[in-house]
């Protein structure tokens, strides 16, 4: 089997099939909404820290909640965790609709609502990581990860441009109430789908957390890909938060030039998920994470001096390449070396460290670029991105093939 028609396998699976799709739909949805939120901010606020913290704030909640979210999505059924989770993003984004439409909203209040976001992202994320082998199975396993990593990337590339036409036409608004609408398509779907699952034995909450963090700091090959999660998570989540004010005053563009440039980074990100897993059986993890890491770090460099949206979107598009490329085999990484019956807790506890790495990244970015600027703040990123690949490959490598494996 070719590597494309390999790596579309797992759509034989009916559930798999429709979960996706309906998380494309919702992934699109979501997309309007963080392109309409980051420009309102900056509409509202001249601080680079605040527009930042619009990228930090949904992230933020994962990296204080994932821990009990795994515990939940271990000890419960994990569609009727998800299906909580939808029904508060939902909720969440019909409020910050109606607000913006009252012409209510302030700094203040658009961040309680995008972190409110996030703690429902911080809800559904382990349970929805740990059904996709309920979904697949585990030898598609690897395959299902990247085409979820393509509709999310996918919706990345078109949506934000999208958002930003569709808000420079309505405002804002029109894209938070989009996206309230978009939530429906993956509820219905969790609704239907009726997966075996097997029984649970269920343990307190703290012991359960307590189970999963043993577990992830006694197994090296794990304290591994954590660190190195949490290290790129820290240098380069800052970059979407600072691409806003990038746009605005950098490139001199607008809201569709905004959504552009997330588009290239989306495009990006797809053109390369389709090729990761062959190039990590052919090369291995280790040579996939630092390639895709100095991808990332050189194409930032020319990002943070160029005036021309068109340099800026080639940057972009390699940095989309490079980012999905790291994310994905990290990924991956974790779920083979996870025991089902803490799947949740474990994905939790990746999700916790890199999104932690994440939203401490983008708000130090943030703080950096109020200091000296996004251009410098911008190549700080990428020299830690590039300069701390030798010390990772020698004290964190990525676990060999076979290493700590617990799935086939």
């Amino acid at each position: 089997m070719t590597a494309p028609g390999r790596a579309l396998a797992p759509f034989r699976f009916p559930a798999f099939r429709a979960i996706w799709t309906a998380n494309l739909v919702s992934n699109f949805g979501a997309m309007i909404q963080s392109v309409g939120a980051a420009w309102l901010m900056t509409d509202l606020t001249t601080s680079h820290q605040l527009v930042a913290l619009v990228q930090a704030s949904t992230t933020i909640p994962v990296m204080l909640l994932a821990v009990f979210a795994g515990a939940i999505a271990d000890n419960y059924d994990r569609r009727l965790v998800m299906l909580a989770a939808q029904a508060v993003m939902l909720a969440v984004s019909a409020t910050l609709a109606v607000l913006t439409m009252l012409d209510r909203i302030g700094p203040l209040s658009l961040l309680v609502c995008t972190l409110a976001v996030g703690c429902g992202t911080a809800l559904n994320g382990p349970a929805w990581q740990a059904s996709v082998r309920m979904q697949v199975g585990a030898a598609d396993l690897p395959q299902a990860i990247s085409l979820n990593t393509i509709a999310f990337n996918l919706a990345r590339s078109v949506g934000p441009a999208l958002g930003g036409l569709l808000i420079s036409l309505t405002g804002p608004e029109v894209g938070f109430t989009v996206n309230t609408f978009s939530y429906l398509a993956l509820i219905i779907v969790l609704l239907r789908w009726r997966p075996e699952q097997p029984p649970r034995q269920r343990q307190p909450m703290l012991a359960s957390i307590m189970t999963g963090l043993r577990f992830c700091a006694g197994s090296d090959p794990v304290r591994r890909v954590l660190t190195r999660g949490l290290v790129f998570g820290f240098g380069a989540a800052g970059i979407q938060g600072l691409l806003p004010l990038l746009v605005r005053h950098q490139l001199q563009g607008g809201e569709v030039q905004y959504g552009l440039a997330l588009g290239a980074f989306g495009i990006g990100s797809i053109v390369t998920a389709l090729w990761i897993a062959p190039a990590r059986r052919r090369w291995g993890s280790e040579a996939v994470v630092t390639g895709a890491s100095l991808a990332f770090a050189v194409a930032i460099v020319p990002l943070a001096l160029t005036q021309s949206l068109g340099v800026a979107l080639i940057c972009l598009l390699v940095a989309g390449g490079g980012w999905v490329a790291i994310l994905t085999t990290l990924n991956v990484a974790m779920q083979l070396r996870s025991p089902e019956a803490i799947l949740g807790r474990c994905m939790a506890i990746y999700q916790a460290v890199a999104f932690g790495g994440m939203a401490i990244g983008a708000y130090t970015l943030g703080l950096v670029a109020d200091l000296t600027g996004t251009s410098t703040a911008i190549l700080g990123a990428a020299g830690l991105i590039a300069g701390s690949l030798p010390l990772l490959r020698r004290f964190a490598p990525m676990p060999a093939r076979e290493e700590g494996r617990v799935v086939a």
